[in-house]
């Protein structure tokens, strides 16, 4: 799939990158939505300074975009400790994983983004740090290989995934704190527009920054880049302030409709309906007739299709809902009522 997706919740180009970062909080009471996992971090936090200790490793899953990295940064920052970044793919060998876990001091937070990409000896590698604090590997080919064993300092790792189901067992079992990240609801991501615009200086009205929020698929980052978009309409057309009707007008030129859905989604839920009847249809099928990857058809449209009901997961493939005809426009099927 294109970065260029503007609804997307995958990555974004440097520039984009940058921007995002000034946006993010820094602290708990900063970040908005989340709030039964702010609350229980809050006290996990808490108790681990109290006692002196590295906190418990932390899993974070749900679909992109919701700020599992903003929280991992957030956590660190809570805990007054250094945060190392890394991702899943980005550690190919063993010895790339020691070479991460030697720069880390005493209460240190890794980092590991798309977890569930890791290979598995590098998995297999990770159990003994995370229990045990320490990692053994054989160094050298042959009759000169020699194990070494390596002593870690207590550390806390936060593993971020978008498909939590990849993990094995033997790693999933091994974060003391599991957090599922749910869609955000549109009183929550209004309230981050309205914490974006004055970051960037702008104005808003509650009725214009509602009219971003629900069109945000559920999603922090679809929600601050609309709101950038949106900005750039209000720039050209000279308009100190954006009001509903601009909002509105702006998203329409994007192609960004009422419930937050683009022309992937739409050709998505539109190839099913003309080519399969509304389904059931299989992933690959899916992913082969509209051009993209099927990772990224499980992990970037489907989940928030899911969530809004224009779809629904069978045993036999996907389903387009009467919800979702309706959406589009076109009547249902009598022999699927």
């Amino acid at each position: 799939m294109t970065d260029k997706r503007l609804v997307d919740g995958g990555n974004t180009d440097s520039h984009e990158e940058a921007a995002e970062k000034s946006l993010r909080p820094q602290t708990l009471a900063q970040y908005i939505g989340q709030d039964q996992i702010k609350h229980q971090l809050a006290v996990y936090i808490q108790a681990a300074k109290k006692r002196e200790e590295s906190l418990d490793h932390v899993l974070l899953y749900g679909p992109p975009g919701l700020g599992k990295t903003t929280l991992a940064m957030v956590i660190a920052n809570e805990l007054g400790v250094h945060i190392h970044t890394t991702s899943g793919p980005a550690i190919e060998r063993p010895g790339d994983l020691v070479a991460i876990l030697n720069e880390l001091q005493a209460g240190d937070v890794l980092f590991i983004d798309e977890i569930h990409r890791l290979p598995k000896i590098v998995e297999e590698t990770l159990y003994s740090a995370m229990e045990d604090f320490y990692i053994d590997i054989v160094i050298g080919q042959g009759p000169t290989a020699h194990p070494v064993h390596f002593p870690l300092p207590p550390f806390t790792l936060i593993g971020a995934t978008t498909r939590a189901g990849l993990l094995s067992a033997p790693l999933r079992d091994r974060f003391g704190i599991v957090a599922h990240m749910a869609y955000y609801t549109e009183a929550d991501l209004t309230d981050i527009v309205e914490r974006s615009v004055d970051i960037f200086g702008m104005q808003i009205s509650e009725e214009g920054a509602h009219e971003i929020a629900r069109r945000s698929r559920g999603t922090p980052r679809v929600a601050n880049r609309l709101l950038k978009r949106v900005r750039d309409f209000a720039e050209v057309s000279d308009q100190d302030v954006v009001d509903e009707k601009l909002a509105a007008s702006a998203l329409q030129q994007l192609q960004v409709d009422d419930h937050g859905l683009d022309n992937v989604d739409r050709k998505l839920l539109t190839m099913m309906i003309d080519y399969y009847h509304g389904g059931p249809v299989g992933l690959n099928t899916i992913a082969a007739n509209i051009g993209e990857e099927t990772e990224t058809i499980a992990s970037m449209y489907e989940p928030y299709l899911l969530q809004i009901g224009f779809l629904k997961r069978t045993p036999r493939g996907r389903i387009v809902t009467e919800q979702g005809y309706r959406h589009l426009g076109r009547p249902y099927p009598a022999n699927q009522q």
